[in-house]
């Protein structure tokens, strides 16, 4: 049975349950309880884990120490969802303390498995959601690392900072223009999409590309540009028409 085949009011008496047991486990300076739940392979199980971490060092300056070192130790695991939970306790801690948990995501940026790598995407965005200036500092020294899945991973990492405040994150993705790597290259153009519909963020992102050198690839983001705006019409400050027009006037492929 899965977490979520429970009723919400077992659901809720599981997650305070192992939430209890993972304080203990910080507060003891053990880890038992903590690497069980983070190597289950219930997803939402894995997540009470971080999240319970993340509230305990928000809330408990005295064990913050504690806190890191466990995380560090349990990085080093051989199973994939410890490490991949550790990511995801990182973005929890790094939404208040992002310089103190630099280093080891860092480190799993470079991780053997997708899961982690993938983990610290989610874990960029929430930092970067709640914690932007650290976040978009650490995200702005891979643009160009050798490994393009790095260099992908820290420009989906900082689409939701940009879906509210893209004049943050275009300075980054413009340095990211000359990409030769197809799965970056999509990527940059799949996050200059995301954050161009909200009120106010197509005329940011349009006045931030219209001079690149590249007229192919600025032909590839106003096509998805516009795309974004046909698929989340309800959603979007303009409508398709409208973006249509307006990038119509300013950019002339």
């Amino acid at each position: 049975m899965s977490f979520y085949d429970n009723s919400k009011e077992e659901r809720k008496r599981i997650s305070e349950h192992i939430e209890s047991l993972i304080f203990d486990d910080y507060q003891n300076g053990s880890y038992e309880n903590i690497v069980m739940f983070s190597a289950d392979k219930d997803t939402y199980i894995r997540k009470i884990v971080y999240l319970a971490t993340g509230k305990l060092y928000k809330n408990n300056e005295a064990l913050r120490e504690e806190i890191l070192n466990t995380l560090d130790i349990l990085f080093k695991d051989e199973n994939e969802y410890i490490r991949q939970t550790v990511a995801y306790s990182l973005g929890e801690i790094g939404k208040i303390d992002a310089y103190k948990v630099s280093q080891l995501l860092e480190k799993s940026l470079d991780d053997v498995h997708h899961s982690v790598r993938n983990a610290v995407i989610g874990a960029l965005k929430q930092m970067g959601n709640k914690n932007p200036k650290p976040t978009l500092e650490f995200a702005a020294k891979f643009y160009n690392h050798e490994d393009p899945e790095v260099r992908r991973q820290v420009i989906h990492g900082i689409e939701l900072r940009g879906r509210t405040h893209p004049e943050e994150v275009l300075p980054i993705l413009f340095d990211a223009r000359n990409e030769t790597n197809r799965r970056v290259r999509d990527m940059l153009i799949h996050v200059l999409g995301q954050i161009s519909y909200k009120s106010g963020c197509l005329e940011k992102v349009i006045e931030a590309i219209k001079d690149w050198e590249n007229k192919d690839l600025i032909n590839d983001i106003v096509k998805e540009i516009l795309e974004v705006h046909k698929r989340y019409e309800k959603f979007s400050d303009k409508s398709f028409n409208e973006a249509k027009e307006y990038i119509e006037n300013i950019i002339h492929l």
